[in-house]
């Protein structure tokens, strides 16, 4: 599906990212959980990287992690979340496990001062992941030294039909949002509602809409209604602030639906579009629109019940 949509002159947002800073986080919260030995092997790990930092030991070493330290959830508090979000932007490992922690730590350890030995390092263990591995690998974009050398691989990751390695790109990834060029970022959405992921987990959802991928979406929809399928209430986030013409029209189909998350999506919808006539729509379910205007409407509170 995805096919012809690098740019890698093209980016967006670019952020600076303190490796080393969150290199010493990331052993912090490791050291918490790992047990005697799984500790002891990632001393000795991180200390190889640094006195003999050959490609082979990296790869050794990143293979090897959950077989070292387990599979456990990496327990964060909120306040190292926060933490988290505060030294790279967008970062959110609420969802990750220990082994990928440790191989994130890993990657980020291998001297990366010569930019070409480093991203042909990388490129390497790409080739080669398996499923998990690249899963890891992915997490880790947004935190790598030169993220906008490996935009060919993270559009190619796309391409995937493991929905692990899908997610691992598109979902809680700032990546996407700051490094695709529009085409790619379009296929990328369409893309997760092919596969049911959760559009409401892509960051930069509502900063990266455009009229390209509102038509394209309303496109979908139609194909669903007329296959007699439901349409994932989600669709119309990046889609509301274009609802002119055909695409308001599907609004207000939806907004005339039985469901009521239905129309509680179309209402969102609504009110985040300029168009007089979106207004005027939104004007014909008063509640809805208290709602919204309360704040007790909004997408990430729907998003809690319809993901």
């Amino acid at each position: 599906m995805v096919t012809n949509i690098a740019n890698p002159t093209e980016t967006f947002n670019p952020v600076h990212v303190d490796v080393d800073t969150i290199v010493s986080h990331l052993k912090r919260w490791l050291t918490r959980q790992l047990d005697e030995s799984g500790l002891g092997w990632f001393e000795k790990t991180l200390h190889q990287l640094s006195a003999t930092p050959s490609e082979q030991n990296l790869f050794t070493q990143f293979s090897l992690a959950p077989r070292r330290v387990g599979k456990a959830d990496l327990a964060l508090t909120f306040e190292e979340l926060s933490i988290a979000s505060t030294l790279r932007s967008g970062w959110n490992p609420a969802h990750w496990s220990v082994d990928q922690a440790a191989r994130t730590l890993i990657l980020l350890s291998f001297p990366s001062t010569e930019g070409d030995r480093y991203v042909a390092a990388i490129e390497k263990l790409f080739s080669a992941a398996d499923v998990a591995e690249q899963v890891a690998l992915y997490q880790t974009l947004p935190l790598f030294p030169y993220p906008e050398r490996f935009l060919n691989r993270a559009i190619d990751g796309l391409r995937n039909h493991i929905n692990a390695v899908f997610d691992a790109i598109a979902l809680h990834n700032p990546y996407p949002a700051e490094q695709f060029s529009e085409p790619a970022w379009n296929q990328m959405v369409l893309k997760a509602l092919f596969i049911d992921s959760r559009l409401s987990c892509i960051q930069g959802i509502d900063t990266r809409a455009n009229p390209t991928l509102a038509k394209m979406l309303s496109d979908y929809a139609h194909e669903r209604w007329a296959a007699g399928r439901s349409v994932n209430p989600q669709l119309w986030r990046p889609l509301g602030p274009f609802a002119d013409g055909e695409l308001f029209e599907d609004l207000k189909r939806t907004l005339s639906s039985p469901e009521a998350f239905e129309q509680q999506a179309a209402a969102l919808a609504c009110a985040s579009a300029s168009t007089p006539e979106a207004k005027a729509l939104l004007d014909t379910v008063p509640d809805l629109k208290q709602a919204i205007e309360a704040g007790t409407l909004t997408w990430a509170e729907f998003s809690k019940a319809h993901p």
